[in-house]
């Protein structure tokens, strides 16, 4: 029973039972908090928005510890180690998925897909063979990424205005896309007639073990992360691919910020073409179809949920990074081309199904 006092012509006083106050006190949200060093930590890693990415570089870490090993074991049969593996084929393939996959997966962390990266890309790689043979380099570099933009602004408006589901309505315009291609250049390759030293050294130089592919993607990336991460704009992308209604509740303008994705998607498809175009001097319109799979493939793989509001720009190019390290191992132990497809397609529904159950753990 609860003590009682009386004092002078006070009324009486009821005091709390000890075990009353401390069961109140601990329903705090302060007490379910950790207290040491370790539990902050995991507390950190639990809730931490890249957690993703976290887990998938582990599984590249030992991905690539396993080829070094296997490389300095048997060199002549694996030389993943040799200088031209890594400058001609690591430094060069994984810093153009990479770019796609930033743009892939900004647009899936607002919520949006766009299936016609693969014949944006190829439009945007021809506009610059065409411009470049009649006029001076940068002046192409900017119609290029220019036309990727417009692109995906277009798709972002049909998607905006007609609500169609962005998965269907950029399906049907990436056949127009691949057609304006074939209009504007024929089914011949466009071919660069004469290229620029200066625009070589600055798309595709040589410095050793690596290209200048791989500066491009450094550069491209930690912009990309500091808009991402650290913008208000941003933020407002994972707002409004979370959760729309609740954007909108704190005056986001979800239309907008759609475009705004799908304007990062082109830019980023237009860089990735400029890239490709300047390394192998040419471009066949139709031929590029399979890239948008595959940079959608590797923002899943980082983390990016098909549902939206997650992901992280450094799981993006992890997770190219994984696709083109593992597809150049296949390659350089001789394996049949479609095993390639077979770990691709298996590495997509692997990592939704892990990206989903997070979800769940989380939600």
């Amino acid at each position: 029973m609860a003590k009682t006092q009386q004092s002078g012509d006070s009324p009486l006083v009821t005091s709390a039972p000890l075990a009353l106050e401390e069961r109140t006190t601990k329903r705090r949200l302060a007490d379910s908090q950790p207290t040491t060093t370790w539990g902050r930590f995991k507390q950190n890693i639990y809730y931490l928005r890249g957690r993703g990415a976290l887990e998938i570089s582990i599984v590249y870490g030992l991905i690539i510890i396993a080829f070094i090993v296997t490389s300095l074991a048997i060199p002549d049969s694996f030389p993943f180690l040799s200088p031209s593996n890594l400058s001609g084929v690591i430094t060069q393939s994984i810093p153009v998925l990479a770019l796609l996959a930033i743009g892939a997966g900004v647009l899936m962390i607002g919520g949006e897909f766009d299936l016609s990266m693969g014949a944006s890309l190829g439009f945007a790689g021809v506009v610059f063979i065409r411009v470049v043979n009649d006029h001076p380099w940068p002046l192409a570099f900017v119609f290029a990424v220019a036309s990727a933009i417009t692109i995906a602004l277009v798709n972002g408006t049909i998607v905006v205005l007609t609500k169609i589901p962005s998965f269907i309505a950029t399906l049907g315009m990436s056949f127009f896309w691949t057609g304006a291609s074939i209009f504007i250049n024929g089914t011949t390759p466009a071919v660069i007639e004469s290229p620029d030293d200066f625009m070589d050294k600055l798309f595709t130089g040589n410095f050793g073990f690596f290209r200048a592919q791989l500066l491009w993607m450094i550069v491209v990336g930690v912009a990309s992360w500091f808009f991402l991460h650290r913008h208000k704009k941003g933020n407002h992308i994972y707002a409004v691919g979370g959760n729309v209604a609740a954007a909108r509740a704190v005056s986001i303008k979800p239309n907008t910020v759609r475009l705004l994705a799908f304007s990062i998607f082109g830019l980023m498809t237009g860089l990735a073409a400029v890239l490709t175009v300047v390394r192998t001097g040419g471009m066949q319109p139709g031929t590029t179809s399979d890239l948008t799979l595959y940079a959608i493939a590797a923002a899943v793989v980082g983390g990016c949920s098909l549902s939206g509001g997650r992901g992280t720009v450094f799981g993006m190019i992890i997770g190219a990074a994984l696709i083109r390290t593992v597809e150049n191992g296949l390659i350089l132990a001789k394996a049949p081309g479609f095993y390639i497809q077979l770990f691709v397609g298996v590495t997509i529904v692997v990592a939704a199904s892990i990206n989903k159950l997070m979800e769940g753990k989380t939600s």
